[in-house]
């Protein structure tokens, strides 16, 4: 599927998958979120409201930065057009002046037009709309001729059996997850055998041996 999106939706995809993001928590992603010098991710306001800090696949960090580059290539023409800033959680454009103007503030993956506020007659950018993702993933599905339904959310789900897969702890798959309940990762066993269940052997076995 990633091999038949464009930029920036097979970076959006890659997200998804190598960092087991929800689609709203990718999106909402800004240039501060992301720490280069780490290697590190961290999601505000995802599920339940919360916050968490993942790593970064080193495969992803080339892209990433490219597209850091472009996003400061567009802030910079959206500063020269004279745009009002970005949109900021809660009331952090009232405490902070200047924030929605600032780089570190911007979307990692902004929308492809200005928004006009009505009341202020601005223009300010939002981030990159969910189903813009959605309808380049469906069409990604079709041209991969995949015969089973796939969405966004196919590649965090993709991420937690794999892992199964690869035998990791239902604990470490909970944890990596941001699951606050661990009857919801244990869903995953009931679709993918870990290869633990796979070789497990009969007491009867060890005693024969």
């Amino acid at each position: 599927m990633i091999d038949h999106l464009d930029d920036p939706y097979n970076l959006v995809a890659k997200l998804l998958y190598g960092c087991r993001l929800r689609l709203f928590e990718c999106l909402k992603l800004r240039i501060q979120d992301v720490n280069f010098e780490m290697n590190v991710l961290t999601v505000h306001d995802g599920k339940g409201q919360k916050d968490r800090t993942l790593p970064l696949p080193a495969v992803l960090l080339p892209g990433l930065e490219a597209q850091r580059a472009r996003v400061m290539q567009l802030h910079q023409a959206d500063l020269a057009a004279g745009y009002a800033g970005t949109f900021l959680p809660n009331a952090l454009a009232e405490k902070y002046k200047r924030a929605p103007k600032e780089l570190v503030w911007q979307w990692l993956f902004p929308a492809k037009t200005l928004t006009l506020i009505p009341n202020s007659q601005e223009y300010r950018r939002y981030h990159l709309h969910e189903t813009h993702v959605q309808k380049a993933i469906k069409q990604a599905v079709r041209k991969s001729q995949i015969t089973k339904r796939a969405s966004a959310h196919t590649f965090r789900h993709s991420f937690a059996s794999h892992l199964l897969q690869a035998n990791y702890d239902i604990r470490t798959i909970q944890e990596l997850l941001g699951h606050s309940d661990l009857k919801t990762t244990m869903i995953y066993t009931h679709t993918v055998q870990s290869v633990t269940i796979k070789q497990a052997k009969s007491p009867l076995d060890f005693v024969s041996e």
